[in-house]
C-alpha cells in the first residue's frame, strides 16, 4: 500500500494558525484596568504601572514574529513533510504555545531571576527547534529545491543566532541580571552582521 504524503498546505496552515493564536494571546497579559482604578490612579498612573506588561508584550510579539518569518522562509523550500520534519514542527509549536504563559510569568516577576530564566529558556527552545528544522530542511532539500550551500549556511546561521542569544541571556541572568534582560537586542545586531557577511559572500560567488 502506497503511503499518501502529508498535505503540505494543511500542515503549514495549522502551524501559521498556532503562531497567530499564541501571538494574539500575548495581549491578555496587559490587564484591562477597572473604572475604580482609573479614577483613583488616573490614566497616566495606570499606564505607567503597566509598562512592564507592555514591554513583555512588545518583546514577545516581535521575537515570535521573527521566528514565524524565519519559519515561513524555510518552509518555502519544503516539497513534502516526512515524520521527522512533522515532529520537529510539533515540538516547535509546543514552546510557541507556552509563550503567553512564560511572558506572563516573567512580567509578574520582572525583577526576579527565575521568571526571566524560564522566559529566556522558552525562547531559546523555540530557537533550538527552529534551528533543527532549518538544518534538516537544508540537508533534505538542498539537492532538489536549488538551495545552494551558501544559502544553506546563511539560513542556518540566522536560525542559530536567535537560539544562541536567548540561551546566553538565560545564563547571563545568573551573573548580570540587568544586562541579560536587554541582551535580546544582540539578535538584531548579529543578524545584520550575518546578513552583511553572506551578502558579500554571495556577490563574490556571482562575480566569479
Amino acid at each position: 500500500m502506497t503511503r499518501t504524503p502529508f498535505e503540505r498546505g494543511r500542515i503549514i496552515s495549522f502551524i501559521d494558525a498556532v503562531f497567530s493564536i499564541a501571538m494574539t494571546l500575548l495581549v491578555l497579559e496587559v490587564a484591562i484596568p477597572t473604572y475604580e482604578a482609573v479614577a483613583e490612579k488616573g490614566t497616566w498612573g495606570i499606564l505607567a504601572g503597566l509598562i512592564p506588561n507592555f514591554i513583555g508584550l512588545l518583546v514577545s510579539f516581535l521575537v515570535t514574529a521573527v521566528y514565524w518569518i524565519a519559519h515561513l522562509r524555510i518552509m518555502s523550500y519544503v516539497v513534502d513533510f516526512d515524520k521527522k520534519l512533522l515532529w520537529l514542527n510539533i515540538f516547535l509549536l509546543l514552546f510557541v504555545v507556552l509563550m503567553p504563559f512564560s511572558t506572563s510569568f516573567y512580567v509578574n516577576g520582572f525583577d526576579l531571576l527565575g521568571p526571566f530564566v524560564f522566559y529566556s529558556s522558552n525562547l531559546a527552545a523555540i530557537g533550538l527547534f527552529n534551528y533543527l528544522i532549518v538544518r534538516y530542511v537544508v540537508k533534505k532539500e538542498i539537492a532538489t529545491q536549488g538551495i545552494d550551500p551558501i544559502t544553506g549556511q546563511w539560513e542556518s546561521w540566522r536560525a542559530f543566532n536567535s537560539f544562541g542569544v536567548w540561551a546566553i541571556a538565560a545564563i547571563l541572568g545568573f551573573f548580570f541580571p540587568w544586562v541579560a534582560r536587554f541582551f535580546f537586542i544582540a539578535i538584531f545586531i548579529f543578524q545584520a552582521i550575518i546578513n552583511a557577511h553572506f551578502k558579500k559572500k554571495m556577490s563574490k560567488t556571482v562575480s566569479s
